[in-house]
């Protein structure tokens, strides 16, 4: 496909909202009728989010037939309108079941009173399952007509068949069993999506915004980038954008996870979905309201729940063979025994149909997806993005992890800590040099020496500045009042002729770069006059993070540098990383994190997800810092920490252990249950409403199980 077809395809893309989903199954399905329909060329729906992608021309009306089958109501992603919220209890579905017992209860009157054969008994039953497994019947039937078989056409045929052989009272039980097994699938997953559902509601839908002098509420979908939009102290800010007036405290929890409020001013950014706790506040909006942050998360989180882990996608190649080889199987068990020894042959039907219930895979196509859901829904609402079921598992089966150092492990923000003198000068008169040459320095070390200057009140901006030039690796040189002046690494110094580093200074600058500083040498072609130490201030949280990591079984921690070795090892020793990699260029981190591959195999990068892309995407998990803030950090990386906080990392692998534990868990307990029945129904000691209980009761704990990732905390 060439690539303006593929951008015509984007183009011709549509999502929908869909309301009434039961099952995996039921998904798959109406995905398989959409993809039929004329005009369309692809559809993919995203089961944990309740949606579907289409590409290509149809209506809403050809979507809902298409999903008839299951009474589907499909809506535009961008409608507002608020889905209609039902009690359980007054659902459809479930007053059918409601009825279909009360039915149950009075058959078993009839069946004491006058016999289990009796007319009014048979009825009863009859009518029990008939009201109970309608829905069931219709979707049943049709996938047996078209030799689709999933579960609902096993228990279509196992009910039907208890009829036909006189078991009316089991198959009204099988029929009631099941239905309320679907309705706590549809209950569960409801419950997990909720996590979404929340981030939905978090931003206000109108806000206060002066425009043209007039201050008017206006909604989100009609405020424009320029706007500015007023809030009041204990409002939810409704839009993205910049301070332009006032201070104050912002809770940001619900975007970056932060418990605790982030004092925000003029020139800061803000997020919509930030409660504002204290000032009035007047912020300029920056974005429309389908690009601001809290959108993005919502609609990365619902990609991610789209995207299927490979558990996931073993369990869907392992159901489309399943099903099929039950239904053999049932047929097997009900005719080969009275064939081949003489079997009673009501006796081996009997359990042939026992097969066809115990074999529905309901706990086994639920086991993987909500737990996926779930976590991914968890780590959402504590500040972690993590962009799909397959990095969820792989965070999970992490054994190294790789850290960039300055703005992950560092705040970022150097400050100057020593201004060692030499010679006649004063520090104030070097200060100002340095400073009047370092402001037309783009180097991220410049922005420290400007900041020192600043708060000694030194005037730098009177001293004129000629000639300025980079010397790339090195440093810088410039005329500065008519004299030339070098600021640089003592090796730009070394190779200057007329100039003498002498031994003791060598020895200075090896001090302070083993205090973790980063040292600068300023002078003339002449002689050296000045060092300068700088530092990069360590976070708070990265030590003990690091101490966490190696606690719960990381088992090597590497810190990747730009900086000298010296400065590095300080560093390193103060974090206690495992391994230091000093003096590395982008592309050398690149090649240090495949090289940590071959050897360990699962490893994760953090870092900031702007210089640090290659080595991000090398990485199997990529972990970007700070992804509120930069669009970067959350399209580069695999999982996002919203906050510029390290601290979640431990949590987030903590989460990913946990759901990969409850998979394996829900996976076996599904299978083997199986495996167990199986058992047990050739032998004669299962029978029909005992199976589908045993099918129920595993299908309550997978879902009971997967929603303790509900629990997980930091």
């Amino acid at each position: 496909m060439s690539k303006a077809q593929g951008k015509e395809l984007d183009n011709n893309k549509t999502v929908y909202r869909v309301q009434g989903f039961t099952c995996a199954n039921c998904a798959a399905k109406f995905e398989d009728n959409v993809k039929k329909l004329p005009g369309v060329k692809d559809a993919k729906v995203n089961f944990g989010a309740s949606k579907i992608t289409v590409v290509g021309e149809t209506s809403i009306e050809e979507l809902e037939k298409a999903g008839a089958f299951e009474n589907l109501k499909v809506i535009p992603e961008n409608n507002r309108r608020v889905e209609e919220k039902v009690p359980f209890w007054k659902k459809r579905e479930n007053i059918n079941v409601i009825v279909s017992s009360l039915l149950l209860a009075l058959s078993y009157m009839f069946a004491w009173t006058y016999g289990e054969d009796s007319l009014f008994a048979i009825i009863g039953f009859a009518a029990s399952i008939l009201i109970g497994g309608y829905s069931l019947f219709l979707k049943g039937l049709k996938n047996l007509v078209r030799f689709q078989f999933d579960m609902n056409t096993l228990m279509t045929v196992a009910i039907i068949g208890a009829a036909i052989i006189g078991e009316w009272s089991e198959g009204a039980i099988v029929v009631i069993l099941f239905a309320i097994s679907e309705a706590l699938e549809r209950y569960s997953m409801d419950k997990a999506r909720q996590s979404i559902r929340s981030l939905m509601d978090i931003a206000p839908k109108e806000a206060l915004i002066r425009r043209n002098g007039q201050e008017m509420m206006v909604p989100v979908d009609d405020i424009e980038v320029g706007d500015i939009m007023i809030v009041k102290p204990g409002q939810k800010l409704a839009m993205d954008g910049v301070i332009v007036k006032g201070t104050s405290a912002l809770n940001q929890a619900a975007i970056t996870g932060e418990s605790v409020p982030v004092t925000k001013t003029v020139d800061d950014e803000v997020f919509a979905g930030t409660l504002n706790e204290e000032g009035l506040l007047e912020v300029r909006v920056t974005k429309r309201v389908e690009d601001t942050t809290i959108a993005k998360i919502i609609h990365l989180v619902e990609e991610a729940q789209a995207e299927r882990a490979p558990s996931q996608a073993f369990v869907d190649r392992f159901a489309k063979y399943y099903t099929p080889a039950i239904m053999g199987a049932a047929v097997l068990l009900a005719i080969v025994p009275p064939l081949v020894t003489g079997g009673d042959w009501y006796e081996w039907l009997y359990r042939g149909l026992t097969l066809l219930v115990v074999g529905c895979p309901c706990a086994l196509v639920i086991s993987t997806p909500l737990s996926i859901v779930t976590a991914i829904g968890n780590a959402a609402k504590n500040g972690v993005l993590i962009k799909g079921g397959i990095h969820l598992e792989q965070a999970g089966d992490l054994s190294v992890i790789a850290f960039d150092k300055t703005g992950t492990l560092t705040r970022g923000v150097p400050e100057v800590t020593d201004f060692i003198v030499f010679g006649g000068k004063g520090e104030q008169e070097l200060t100002a040099v340095a400073a009047a040459i370092e402001y037309g320095s783009q180097h991220p070390l410049a922005s420290a020496i400007l900041r020192y200057a600043e708060n000694k009140n030194i005037d730098f901006v009177s001293y004129q500045v000629e000639d300025f030039q980079s010397i790339t690796g090195k440093g810088v040189k410039a005329l500065v009042n008519g004299k030339l002046y070098y600021i640089g690494s003592s090796k730009l110094f070394e190779e200057l002729e007329n100039v003498a580093v002498s031994q003791e200074m060598k020895q200075q600058i090896l001090a302070l770069q083993n205090e973790g500083k980063t040292v600068m040498v300023l002078g003339t072609d002449q002689e050296a006059l000045a060092f300068i130490a700088v530092a990069d201030e360590v976070r708070e949280t990265s030590k003990s993070v690091i101490q966490k990591l190696h606690e719960i079984g990381i088992q090597k921690t590497v810190m990747l540098t730009g900086d000298n070795k010296g400065t590095a090892l300080a560093i390193g020793k103060q974090l206690g990383v495992s391994e230091i990699q000093a003096e590395l260029l982008p592309q050398d981190k690149l090649e240090f994190i495949k090289l940590l591959r071959d050897q360990y195999g699962k490893v994760a990068m953090v870092g900031d997800g702007v210089n640090d892309a290659p080595a991000l995407a090398a990485a199997t998990v990529g972990v970007a810092m700070g992804g509120a803030g930069t669009d970067t950090a959350l399209e580069t990386a695999d999982i996002a920490l919203m906050a510029d906080d390290l601290s979640k990392l431990p949590y987030t692998i903590k989460l990913s252990r946990k759901a990969l534990q409850i998979i394996k868990q829900n996976i076996s307990f599904a299978l083997g249950l199986k495996a167990l029945a199986l058992i047990f129904i050739v032998l004669g000691l299962l029978n029909l409403w005992l199976a589908i209980l045993a099918d129920m009761g595993a299908t309550v704990l997978v879902t009971l199980n997967s929603m303790r990732l509900i629990r997980v905390k930091e």
